[in-house]
């Protein structure tokens, strides 16, 4: 079965989207194809899937869509990949317009494409209550080694945000999968690696939730930046490098009004537009066997 698709990234987290009315081929076996088309050695290779979704909602926004990791699992949100999605809805007329909205499993998300050729998304506000994020327990983890102090942060989907002095890869590569799955965060975390640069500049590394390190993290860029600002580290304005690339967070939250909308900026590029080849059979988890 061809299916056509189009390959994007944000900064080298990147996107296998299906092109609009071509997910009807795929039926309801969305998680298999996610799998199956994300894997980078039998498939095209992606971080994520991203399905656009036609209707109305009730909401009443403009376009919705489908979400999968690229284990086949479903995210609520995902900021790199709605600055692609963004510019692949309007780009191919499914949407003749600059600013919309689109429906998310994290509730209703604005973006808008700039003359610059960055895309601006409204993230919406950060939910801090535990319960919501879902997080339990202390604020301080015991991972192999070390003890981390964390601050968790949903942006409709869970962030555990850890400031280090050192290599934010290297800590990611040693202890992110430990921290994902750990069972103060009911629905596994995105973990992120925070090095401070200075009052509006932080290098950053992601541990995604369902994905494993990845060269960029809209929302863990995001998580970050509210995390430095509730901790007096951070002003209201911060460039985030990335190891794919540099984004810019705007949050002008405080301490004691949380209630303010995240703004992300940054770049989305196009890799390619194909055919792929799905067959339609169980994805065979080759690493799992590997392990064995």
């Amino acid at each position: 079965m061809k299916i056509k698709v189009t390959k994007m990234h944000g900064c080298g987290n990147d996107f296998v989207i299906v092109d609009y009315e071509e997910y009807i081929k795929i039926g309801n076996s969305f998680s298999d194809f996610a799998k199956n088309i994300c894997d980078r050695n039998f498939g095209v290779g992606a971080d994520g899937l991203i399905i656009p979704k036609l209707e109305k909602f009730k909401s009443g926004a403009d376009i919705g869509w489908y979400f999968y990791n690229s284990d086949g699992s479903t995210a609520q949100m995902c900021g790199n990949g709605m600055r692609c999605f963004a510019k692949y809805v309007y780009d191919n007329k499914i949407l003749d317009k600059k600013v919309f909205t689109v429906e998310t499993g994290a509730g209703m998300i604005k973006p808008e494409l700039l003359d610059n050729g960055l895309v601006k998304v409204n993230m919406g506000n950060p939910i801090l209550e535990d319960k919501r994020i879902p997080f339990k327990g202390e604020r301080k983890l015991n991972i192999l080694d070390k003890t981390f102090d964390i601050t968790p942060v949903s942006m409709g989907n869970p962030h555990c945000v850890i400031f280090i002095d050192d290599e934010p890869y290297k800590y990611a590569k040693k202890y992110g999968r430990h921290i994902e799955c750990h069972p103060n965060f009911p629905e596994k975390t995105n973990v992120e690696f925070v090095r401070i640069k200075s009052d509006n500049e932080i290098d950053l590394c992601v541990y995604e939730r369902g994905c494993g390190i990845t060269l960029a993290c809209g929302t863990g860029a995001c998580a970050s930046v509210i995390a430095g600002v509730l901790n007096n580290m951070l002003t209201h304005n911060v460039k985030v490098n990335l190891p794919g690339g540099t984004v810019f967070v705007e949050w002008q939250g405080t301490q004691t009004n949380t209630e303010k909308n995240v703004f992300l900026t940054g770049p989305c590029k196009y890799s390619f537009k194909a055919e792929y080849e799905y067959d339609i059979k169980p994805y065979f988890n080759y690493n799992k066997f590997l392990e064995v």
